[in-house]
Formats: structure tokens, C-alpha cells, sequence
């Protein structure tokens, strides 16, 4: 059986967004495609971000995939730690506001920016 290696960026217990890596069974399909379950979706949406964009400190509201699919991709979380994604690449964004939480931008969530000359066009998939 193969498998699909899924970045997760989530919440951990003391309110602070990490990123870590799970891998999801391709338990179905044929030998030739390996499939995984079908999971459940609630929509999706399609951002272009113009050179030089960069967010604030924020929290995910709806758990969700995001593919990029032009351009790079740099997520910064409080601890100083950051990731590129690149074309093709993806992660599981569910760093949401633990349960009865007021946001605080020097705790909560995590702020990314786009890298290099292109333009960055990302796809949210919400679940």
C-alpha cells in the first residue's frame, strides 16, 4: 500500500500554531493509481496574491487544504520557524482558535507572505 504525505499546520495545546507530518493510506484505486478514501469537502476557492503580499498574524476559521499553484509560498509561525511551498506543494491548514480563545497575535495562528518574482495563485479546499 502506498501512502501521500500530508503537512499539517494546527493548534497545539498551548494555543500556538506548529507544523507537523502524517501520511494519509492510498488504500484504494488499482496498482496503477492508488487512491485515497474519498474525503469530504465543503468547498472551494481560488486566491491570486500580487508580489509582495504578506499577511498579518491570524488563525484559520475553517479548517482547509491549500495547493499553490503559481509562485512560492512562505508561512512564518510565533516560534520563528517558517516553510516554503512551492507549485504543486500543499498543507492542511487547521491552526484555529482554541475554544474560547480572544485572539492574540502573539500567541495565536501564523502570517504568510508571498516569495520571489511571480505572483502567488493558491486553491483552498475547505473540509
Amino acid at each position: 500500500m502506498s501512502t501521500f504525505n500530508q503537512v499539517i499546520l494546527f493548534t497545539d495545546a498551548d494555543g500556538f500554531a506548529r507544523f507537523r507530518e502524517e501520511t494519509v493510506a492510498l488504500s484504494e484505486g488499482k496498482p496503477q493509481a492508488r487512491l485515497s478514501p474519498l474525503m469530504p469537502s465543503g468547498g472551494m476557492q481560488l486566491r491570486r496574491s500580487p508580489v509582495g503580499f504578506r499577511s498579518d498574524f491570524h488563525c484559520t476559521d475553517n479548517p482547509q487544504w491549500l495547493f499553490v499553484l503559481e509562485g512560492q509560498m512562505e508561512i512564518f509561525l510565533q516560534d520563528g520557524t517558517s516553510r516554503i511551498f512551492g507549485p504543486g506543494e500543499h498543507f492542511y491548514s487547521a491552526d484555529v482558535l482554541p475554544a474560547g480563545a480572544t485572539f492574540d497575535a502573539k500567541v495565536h495562528g501564523h502570517w504568510s507572505r508571498q516569495v520571489g518574482s511571480d505572483e502567488l495563485v493558491t486553491l483552498f479546499v475547505r473540509s
